[in-house]
C-alpha cells in the first residue's frame, strides 16, 4: 500500500518541537498545529491523485483526494489567519485558538463525504483541546490529552454519520484512538510519567495504518477493486503529518510492494462477504451546504434527509452545521435545509457529470494535450460559452470564490503540458498565482493572465491559438484582454459610500473598470449611461453578458442604443446564467 509521504525531497524538515525539559516530553501547542496544517496540506496535495484513483466507496466518483485537499486547505488558511492576526501583538495564539480555527476552517470548507467526516474529526479533537476553564492545557497539550482528543474525534465522527459502515475512515479513526489510548495508558503507569504527544501521535498513526490495510476485509467493494478505503488513506496521511509536525521526522514507511498490490493479503474477501457493498445505482446528486440552525431543528433535519437520501453526514454545532447527503431530489434536500434554518454555500453535484477514476491497469493513460485554457466564470451560461471555446472552467459562486486548490485541480484536469489561466476577477489574483505555483510543481507550464472580468477572458479566449508558440499565444491573449474595458451593472444591497457618491439599498450601480461611475434607479437607463461613457474613447465591439433574470427586451433596447448612438460598433449578447450581477459589459 502506498504510504503517505512527508516533505518533498530537497526540502528542509520542519524544526522538531523543542521546549524546556518536561516530564511529558514533546507537547502540542499552537505553532505545532500550524506546522501540522501546513504539512497535511502539502502531503494531501502530493497524494491527491493516488487517493482519487482508489476512490470506489460510497460512490466511485474519483474525488476523495481532491475533497480532502480542499477541506484541509480551508483549515490551513484559517490557522494562518489566526497567526496573522497576532503578528502585530506581543502574544502568540494559544493552542485553543489554533485548533478551533483549524476545525472551523475545515467545517466551512468541507467537500464531499470524506471532507465532511474529516471536519468532524478535527472538531472532536478541538472540543477536548479547548475545554473551558482548563488552564493547565491553555498553552499546550500532553500525550494523554491528545489521546482523549483522538478518542473524541472518532466517537463524534461516528455520531455524525447516519449509518456508519465499517471499513471506512471511521474504522481507521477508531483504530487510531485505540493505539493512542494504549500508549498513553502504558506510559502513564510508568514511573517516568505520562506519554508525550509524539509517542501518542506515532502510536495513533501506526494503528491507523494497520487498520487501513484491513479495510478490504470489511468492504467487499474494496476487495474486488484491490484497494484500501480512500478516506481512510487520507486520514492516515493527516496523522502521518501530525507525527512529523511534532518530531520533525516522518514515520518510517513499510517496505516497497509490487505496483498493483495496494492491500496485500487482504485483497481476497470471503465468498459470503456481502456487507458493505456499494450500490450499483445510487442517488443522482450530492448536496452539500452550510446551515445556520438550532440543534433541535438539525435533529429533525437528519430524520427527514435520512428518509429520502443516503451517505448522510451532518457535522458542526454551536449554530453552524455542514450538511452532506446523496439524493435523487436535490431541491427537496435544500428545501429541508430552508425549513431547518438558513442554508448557504449550497453545492449540488450530479454524479453522472463526473468522470470516475477507477483503477484499471488495462486502460492506457490519457495523452496530455499540448495546451489548454482554464478560466474562472461566474455563471453556467458563461461556463458553456467558455467550454465551447475549448476552456476548462471553474464556477465562481457569489460570495464564494474558488480556493487555490480548486484552481490547481482544474489546471490538472485540463491535462495539458501548457496552461493559460484566466482568473477573471482582481480578487483572485493571489489565489490564482498560488494555484499556478502548485501546478508548476507538477511539471505543468502555467501562464497567468490577470483578467479582471469574464468579458476580458472572452476577448482573450477569442484570439487563443494552440498552434503557435506558447509565449506568442500568451502575449496575444494578454493584449486582447488588456484592450477590453470592462463594466458591470449591479444592485446595491445597503447604503454605502461609492466613488460616484452615496447609494441607497436597491439603487442600480454602473461600474466602469471596477469603480462605481453611475448611480441610478433603472437598469436599462443606467446601462445606457455606462455604455456611453465606455464608448466615449472609441470601440469596435460591445459584449453584453446578461443574468437569466434580465428580460430579453433590455438586450434589444441596449443593442438599438449602441447601433444608433455609436456608429460602426457591433454588439454581441450572451446569457450568463445566475452570475451574481444583472449585467457584465465589455468594450473592445
Amino acid at each position: 500500500m502506498p504510504e503517505p509521504e512527508g516533505e518533498p525531497a530537497g526540502s528542509p524538515p520542519p524544526a522538531p518541537h523543542q521546549r524546556p525539559p518536561h516530564r511529558g516530553g514533546v507537547l502540542l501547542d499552537a505553532p505545532a498545529v500550524r506546522r501540522w496544517s501546513a504539512l497535511a496540506l502539502a502531503a494531501l496535495g502530493r497524494a491527491r491523485e493516488d487517493i482519487d484513483a482508489i476512490n470506489v466507496y460510497p460512490v466511485a466518483d474519483g474525488d476523495t483526494g481532491t475533497n480532502l485537499y480542499l477541506t484541509v486547505e480551508s483549515a490551513a488558511q484559517a490557522v494562518e489567519a489566526v497567526f496573522a492576526a497576532h503578528e502585530t501583538g506581543a502574544t502568540r495564539p494559544a493552542l485553543s485558538d489554533a485548533v478551533r480555527a483549524m476545525a472551523h476552517g475545515a467545517l466551512i470548507g468541507a467537500r464531499g463525504n470524506s471532507g465532511t467526516i474529516l471536519a468532524q474529526l478535527l472538531r472532536g479533537m478541538a472540543q477536548v483541546l479547548t475545554t473551558p476553564g482548563d488552564e493547565a492545557h491553555a498553552a499546550h497539550a500532553d500525550g494523554p490529552l491528545l489521546a482523549r482528543a483522538l478518542r473524541r474525534a472518532a466517537d463524534s465522527a461516528y455520531g455524525a454519520v447516519a449509518h456508519p459502515v465499517e471499513g471506512t475512515v471511521l474504522t481507521v479513526a477508531t483504530a487510531a484512538a485505540d493505539g493512542a489510548d494504549a500508549t498513553a495508558a502504558a506510559d502513564g503507569a510508568d514511573a517516568a510519567g505520562a506519554a508525550d504527544c509524539a509517542a501518542v501521535a506515532r502510536a495513533a498513526h501506526d494503528a491507523a495504518l494497520a487498520a487501513l490495510g484491513e479495510t478490504p476485509r470489511h468492504l467487499a467493494v474494496l476487495a474486488r477493486a484491490g484497494v484500501v478505503d480512500a478516506g481512510g488513506r487520507g486520514f492516515v496521511t493527516v496523522l502521518h503529518t501530525l507525527v512529523e509536525a511534532l518530531t520533525g521526522e516522518a514515520p518510517a514507511r513499510p517496505g516497497p510492494r509490487p505496483p498493483g498490490d495496494l492491500v496485500g493479503p487482504c485483497a481476497a474477501a470471503p465468498a459470503d462477504h456481502t456487507h458493505g457493498e456499494a450500490a450499483t445505482e445510487g442517488p443522482a446528486y450530492e448536496v452539500i451546504y452550510l446551515l445556520d440552525a438550532e440543534d433541535a431543528a438539525v435533529d429533525r433535519l437528519r430524520g427527514r434527509l435520512d428518509a429520502f437520501g443516503d451517505s448522510l453526514v451532518v457535522v458542526g454545532g454551536d449554530g453552524l452545521w455542514n450538511v452532506h447527503v446523496h439524493v435523487d431530489d436535490a431541491g427537496a434536500a435544500v428545501e429541508a435545509g430552508i425549513e431547518a434554518g438558513r442554508p448557504h454555500r449550497v453545492r449540488i453535484t450530479h454524479f453522472g457529470a463526473q468522470t470516475a477514476a477507477r483503477p484499471d491497469a488495462a486502460q492506457p493513460p490519457r495523452e496530455r494535450a499540448p495546451r489548454a485554457v482554464v478560466a474562472v466564470v461566474p455563471g453556467e451560461g458563461l461556463a458553456e460559452l467558455y467550454a465551447q471555446g475549448g476552456a476548462t472552467t471553474v464556477h465562481a459562486r457569489a460570495g464564494e470564490p474558488p480556493a487555490s486548490g480548486e484552481l490547481a485541480e482544474a489546471i490538472r484536469r485540463a491535462h495539458a503540458h501548457e496552461v493559460v489561466l484566466l482568473p477573471n476577477d482582481p480578487e483572485l489574483r493571489h489565489t490564482a498565482a498560488a494555484a499556478a505555483e502548485q501546478a508548476r510543481g507538477d511539471g505543468i507550464r502555467v501562464a497567468l493572465i490577470p483578467t479582471r472580468s469574464a468579458v476580458q477572458g472572452i476577448a482573450a479566449l477569442a484570439v487563443h491559438e494552440g498552434g503557435r508558440r506558447f509565449d506568442e499565444d500568451v502575449v496575444a491573449m494578454t493584449s486582447a484582454a488588456g484592450a477590453t474595458r470592462h463594466g458591470a451593472i449591479s444592485v446595491a444591497e445597503r447604503q454605502s459610500w461609492t466613488t460616484a457618491g452615496i447609494c441607497q439599498a436597491g439603487d442600480v450601480l454602473g461600474l466602469v473598470d471596477g469603480d462605481v461611475a453611475v448611480i441610478g434607479t433603472d437598469l436599462t437607463d443606467t446601462a445606457r449611461t455606462v455604455l456611453d461613457r465606455m464608448l466615449s474613447a472609441g470601440g469596435e465591439m460591445v459584449t453584453l453578458v446578461l443574468d437569466d433574470e434580465v428580460p430579453e427586451q433590455v438586450a434589444d433596447l441596449l443593442e438599438r442604443h449602441v447601433r444608433t448612438r455609436h456608429l460602426a460598433v457591433d454588439t454581441v449578447v450572451y446569457r450568463g446564467g445566475r452570475q451574481g450581477s444583472p449585467m457584465l459589459i465589455g468594450v473592445e
